[in-house]
């Protein structure tokens, strides 16, 4: 008898796709938010990762060009008032608001200092958004995702649990594939989290970084327009 059961046991098909059509379709919606969810983490992986590269790489340049010793209004002539980069950008807000703050007859209204720091404060805060859009999806999946797989696992072995009580049957036969489903969703669950969480964690710090950076250049921007204003 336990030879015949071992025998029916291995003709069951295990493979994922099997699993994933045994499924009830309570499980196999799980499932499917589990894929799902892992897909459209790793596509904001992939482009944060992208783009985090291209702002440091864009940052480290115009640092070159800032410090070159070349005049601020003419780098600023040179960027436009609407430049790509972030670092530009936020360079950009400052010049804008600087040339703004001369009057005609060339001297400066009042709280020009001031005015130049919450202008390149809002372009950091626009900046911040943008690097931090999407991050909140990882979160999201990171912390759901293990919860939603074991829903599914919880309805899959209760399934089970219903199919060994309609066959009055406890052979490996009826008891495997049903807790192999159902252990299936908490597999999805766990390979949609881990990822999430780990490049949550690494993408929030290089947000950091480089939010960092740019506040860094605006207080050094921020001290060498005040000085000017002082002379």
């Amino acid at each position: 008898m336990e030879a015949e059961t071992l025998a029916l046991a291995q003709e069951i098909d295990f493979s994922m796709w099997a699993l994933f059509a045994r499924a009830t379709l309570t499980v196999k919606i799980v499932m499917i938010m589990l894929i799902v969810a892992s897909f459209w983490s790793w596509s904001i992986i992939v482009q944060k990762l992208i783009s985090f590269r291209r702002a440091r790489a864009e940052a480290a340049e115009f640092d070159h060009k800032f410090w070159s010793g070349e005049p601020l209004d003419g780098l600023f002539d040179q960027i436009g008032t609407d430049p790509k980069g972030q670092a530009e950008k936020i360079f950009a807000s400052g010049m804008m608001e600087w040339r703004r703050s001369h009057r005609d007859d060339g001297g400066l209204i009042a709280g020009a200092t001031a005015r130049i720091d919450r202008s390149m404060d809002v372009a950091i805060a626009k900046e911040a958004e943008k690097l931090e859009k999407g991050l909140s999806v990882l979160a999201t999946v990171g912390s759901t995702a293990p919860f939603i797989g074991l829903f599914g696992t919880v309805i899959g072995i209760m399934n089970a649990f219903i199919e060994i009580a309609e066959q009055q049957n406890t052979n490996l036969a009826v008891v495997a594939p049903g807790i192999a489903e159902a252990l299936l969703a908490t597999g999805l669950g766990l390979l949609a989290a881990i990822p999430a969480v780990v490049f949550y964690n690494k993408l929030n710090a290089d947000s950091d970084r480089i939010l960092g950076g740019y506040e860094a250049f605006a207080d050094e921007f921020a001290t060498i327009l005040s000085r000017q204003l002082d002379s």
